[in-house]
């Protein structure tokens, strides 16, 4: 069984988890938090082909991904990974998506977000944070990039962009026509842009602002983004590391998530940041 079969496996075990497993700390979520986070994200053009060619697109990516870092094999890490990112998910503006979690054994840096509900982070980012807040801060952030669709945007990938003859059904059912040429190429520029180029500054401070919102009304500290980018920034330069260059925690993106928290009345509210759960499922 390939990575990304055991990766959709995982995802139905856990969905039946889930919905008995109250998981979250307040978990009910803020309604204005809600209605916020759904302004933000407008999807009111995007057609029920649109998502289907977003979601395959999504999993080849993922399939890429995978291709270069393994799945963790720790069953209990990546449990709880996937249970604090499905908490978050439903609570997302993207209710047509089915959100997938996991962890990369990997000593770098990082997060991966793909197009469609895929959700990667290292084991290399978990050992750096502190909190259950600051995990969900960064699966927020990447949930943020699917839901405001900045690769599909980045990209150009619509479903009306494909002949009326050819149609979705043809590029995502195999052959080798010149759409599904093209399809994989573009999938191509998306691994480029996750592992060297990165998003661009404005779409990394929409997924600081939104996955914030997401914090929020999910219940966890909406600072945690912060206090995780600042020793994110400390550990790289002490050890000169530029794996996490595609996530750049510059003072641009912290003082824009700064005044947004300011602004938004987020700095005194006492969120929990869940520290001794977050030991008990992470720390050996």
């Amino acid at each position: 069984m390939d990575g990304i079969s055991r990766f959709s496996n995982g995802y139905r075990i856990l969905v039946s988890i889930v919905l008995g497993f109250l998981f979250v700390v307040t978990l009910t979520g803020n309604s204005d938090f809600r209605r916020r986070a759904h302004q933000i994200t407008d999807v009111s053009n995007v057609t029920s082909d649109d998502i289907k060619v977003e979601i395959e697109f999504g999993r080849s990516i993922a399939a890429r991904i995978l291709g270069r870092l393994k799945l963790s094999p720790d069953r209990k890490l990546n449990k709880y990974v996937a249970l604090t990112g499905q908490a978050l998910a439903r609570n997302s503006a993207r209710s047509e998506l089915q959100f997938h979690f996991a962890v990369l054994e990997s000593d770098a840096v990082n997060a991966f977000s793909a197009p469609g509900g895929y959700v990667f982070v290292t084991r290399g980012a978990i050992e750096l944070m502190h909190d259950e807040s600051e995990l969900a801060a960064v699966l927020a952030h990447e949930i943020a990039h699917i839901t405001e669709r900045h690769i599909v945007k980045e990209l150009n990938i619509k479903a009306a962009d494909l002949s009326a003859t050819s149609g979705v059904a043809k590029i995502l059912g195999g052959g080798g026509s010149s759409l599904q040429v093209a399809f994989f190429q573009t999938v191509d520029k998306a691994v480029e842009m996750l592992f060297q180029r990165g998003f661009k500054m404005q779409d990394e401070i929409a997924a600081d602002t939104v996955g914030t919102t997401l914090l929020a009304q999910t219940g966890y500290n909406p600072a945690a983004l912060i206090s995780y980018m600042l020793r994110v920034d400390a550990h790289l330069k002490s050890v000169k590391d530029q794996t996490y260059v595609t996530h750049p925690p510059t003072r641009e993106r912290m003082d824009a998530l700064s005044n947004y928290l300011r602004k938004n009345d987020l700095t005194t509210v006492a969120f929990p940041r869940m520290k001794k759960r977050f030991q008990q499922n992470v720390k050996p």
